[in-house]
């Protein structure tokens, strides 16, 4: 047992004196195996190049369908027949709804009687007066002739050939032609009265046709303009006032979109400016159209100016009161952009990482001030601080700290 002790003895005392060297020669600095050589982080690296940028600004509303008509009938009724369906095209005068029709109809066919009536009435006394005229005719002509007979019998009874009362008479038969000349006279003034009064009648019942005629026309609504239906709220023996709406006509052809443009921007606005549709979920474009309006005055409240900018839509892809993005493009050139993955930001200030070649071989990280102009999908305009053919981080930037050595990866 003593012998046994004492061997154990001698193995932890060896123990102890090879950790003594160790922590010994650790003391004196000597280097582990990978002490000394700087840590390298792997990074994408992009070659800094001219590309297309312009300067743009973004804007949302709903588009508005450029002519649209509410359709409200012109007088009360029933609906008696529904000629259209919700997204029919029509074109102009196209019979949207028809109303009951019975009372006007009716209205109609006895206004047609009495000018039927006022116009038989009318040729009754024009017939009158040609009656009246040719009796004057007749009652000038025996004037004339009583005229002659008195002076010739005057003549003969002053000659002594006849006696007074010769003359008497045919003094009396001049006074009867001269009296039925002019019973004649008033009676074409009354036949030409009666004429005057009948012709007035029958305008007046002329008139009345045409108003019944209209009112019965009204009852039947039809499309005042070329376009698309929409909805259709009323149904068959609905009962409608003339402030309900029947329907809408909408032309889609051309859809107009309000901006509402800061006042700071009044200096590039004009009409003819670019504009670009996306959807309000994607990215997608949707249509291009041009600024068609620019309003003169400024909106007190906002500060901003109302522009409208016109999109055609000749396949209908657009809808009337459809909510999108939109995009004015107030100039387009060359310039340098970068990806939103190049950029970091220290204290409020962008910056950006360039590969920087140091010894043989070697690429370091030096960190680079930059400014930024606007987004454009995921890339950022840089306006300075980068030039092309530079060569920049895209990725890795949370491990990279300034002058860092960078290993790119392929």
């Amino acid at each position: 047992m003593a012998k046994v002790g004492a061997l154990l003895s001698s193995k932890s005392l060896i123990t102890i004196l090879i950790l003594g060297l160790v922590t010994s020669a650790c003391s004196r600095g000597t280097p582990p195996p990978n002490a000394g050589k700087p840590q390298t982080v792997p990074v994408k690296l992009q070659t800094v190049a001219t590309s297309p940028v312009e300067d743009s600004s973004e804007f949302v509303g709903n588009l508005e369908a450029a002519t649209r008509v509410d359709l409200k009938p012109e007088t009360e009724g029933r609906v008696s027949q529904i000629f259209v369906a919700s997204g029919n095209r029509v074109a102009q005068g196209t019979p949207i709804v028809q109303l009951r029709p019975e009372k006007n109809q009716a209205q109609v066919g006895g206004a047609i009687a009495n000018v039927n009536a006022a116009r038989a009435s009318l040729e009754n006394a024009q017939a009158q007066l040609k009656s009246a005229e040719a009796d004057r005719v007749r009652a000038a002509a025996d004037l004339e002739l009583q005229n002659q007979q008195f002076e010739r019998i005057s003549q003969l009874v002053t000659q002594g050939a006849f006696a007074r009362q010769q003359l008497d008479q045919v003094r009396r038969d001049r006074d009867t032609a001269r009296a039925t000349l002019a019973a004649a006279d008033q009676k074409i003034r009354a036949a030409r009265a009666t004429i005057d009064q009948q012709n007035s009648a029958l305008k007046q019942a002329q008139s009345n046709v045409a108003v019944t005629t209209e009112e019965l026309r009204e009852t039947r609504v039809v499309a005042p303009i070329a376009g698309v239906v929409g909805d259709i709220p009323i149904k068959l023996g609905s009962y409608v006032k003339t402030t309900d709406t029947l329907t809408s006509i909408i032309q889609n052809d051309t859809l107009e979109l309000r901006l509402s443009v800061p006042v700071e921007k009044a200096s590039k606005l004009q009409v003819g400016l670019p504009v670009q549709l996306t959807g309000a979920k994607s990215e997608d474009t949707l249509a291009t159209g041009r600024i068609s309006f620019v309003s003169p005055q400024v909106n007190t409240q906002s500060q901003s100016i109302l522009a409208k900018a016109s999109f055609p839509n000749p396949n209908g892809a657009l809808r009337d009161g459809q909510f999108v993005r939109s995009k004015v493009i107030w100039d387009r050139g060359s310039g340098v952009s970068i990806p939103t993955t190049a950029i970091s930001r220290v204290a409020g200030q962008n910056f950006v990482f360039i590969a920087q070649p140091q010894g043989q071989a070697k690429l370091v990280a030096r960190q680079k001030p930059v400014k930024l102009g606007s987004i454009q999908g995921n890339n950022y305009q840089v306006l300075e601080g980068l030039k092309p053919g530079e060569k920049i981080v895209v990725s890795g930037l949370l491990n990279l700290t300034d002058g860092a050595a960078i290993q790119p990866e392929p």
